[in-house]
């Protein structure tokens, strides 16, 4: 299966850093011309056929820079932004609005945002690619304790379903990818770091592949998802851990 995306404009929302500069590194690999954009625009990794933009999700006129640099024409959007803002767990009755606001913000009105500022071009242009990266949390329980972003991401997947049933007619597919856990972030790194070092060493016998995932196993998953031969699938979250979920 051969797939490639000469003369496609792909851009890549939250690719700073791990999964999402993973992203970026393939689809221009595979002849894309990317759009590479994040808060972090210092850290986004550039080269031949990707281009670094700042952003910020959870501003509409900041996603439309980004879309109207792109020529308003977007065959493929894959939305990596999120994250957990540096927060830890707490007990509920400790958590203040804000940071629940916070979080839920970048993991799901972002995405809604960018889907909503690409979908225009799409139409018109007859067709488009919407691929999200939710979480195994937007599935199940989140490790990670915060009771914010496992409602963002089962928020997501909710998203990624209506969106899929609404743009359908228009030949725009709307699907997502759910990461079991990576240690691909600061945020992340501390949370994998909190872990007893038994159940650190014991972590991939958990795994039935009996091993951690990489972001190349996430970019792989987006690329068929965005390409023609995932034409006639759409509404859908792919679970990509290593494991079949329960």
């Amino acid at each position: 299966m051969l797939i490639r995306f000469d003369g496609k404009t792909v851009i890549v929302a939250g690719a700073a850093r791990g999964i999402g500069r993973a992203i970026a590194r393939a689809f221009a690999a595979d002849g894309a011309n990317v759009i590479a954009c994040d808060r972090l625009v210092a850290e986004i990794e550039t080269g031949e056929r990707i281009q670094a933009l700042p952003v910020d999700v959870t501003d509409a006129a900041s996603i439309d820079k980004v879309v109207a640099a792109a020529g308003g024409r977007v065959d493929v959007l894959a939305y990596v932004a999120g994250g957990v803002l540096g927060q830890g767990p707490k007990p509920l009755e400790q958590v203040t609005p804000e940071e629940f606001a916070g979080i839920v913000d970048v993991n799901l009105k972002g995405c809604f945002l960018f889907a909503r500022a690409v979908a225009p071009g799409m139409k018109q242009a007859g067709g488009g690619r919407i691929v999200t990266i939710s979480s195994r949390a937007g599935l199940a329980t989140s490790l990670t304790g915060i009771q914010a972003y496992a409602s963002a991401k089962h928020g997501q997947v909710g998203l990624v379903k209506q969106l899929a049933q609404e743009l359908g007619p228009f030949g725009i597919t709307v699907n997502s990818v759910a990461p079991g856990f990576m240690a691909t972030s600061p945020d992340y790194e501390r949370q994998w770091n909190s872990y007893s070092d038994d159940f650190r060493r014991t972590f991939a016998d958990r795994i039935a592949m009996r091993r951690m995932g990489k972001p190349e196993d996430i970019a792989d998953a987006v690329l068929f998802l965005a390409s023609d031969h995932a034409s006639w699938i759409t509404g859908q979250t792919l679970p990509v851990t290593g494991s079949p979920l329960a």
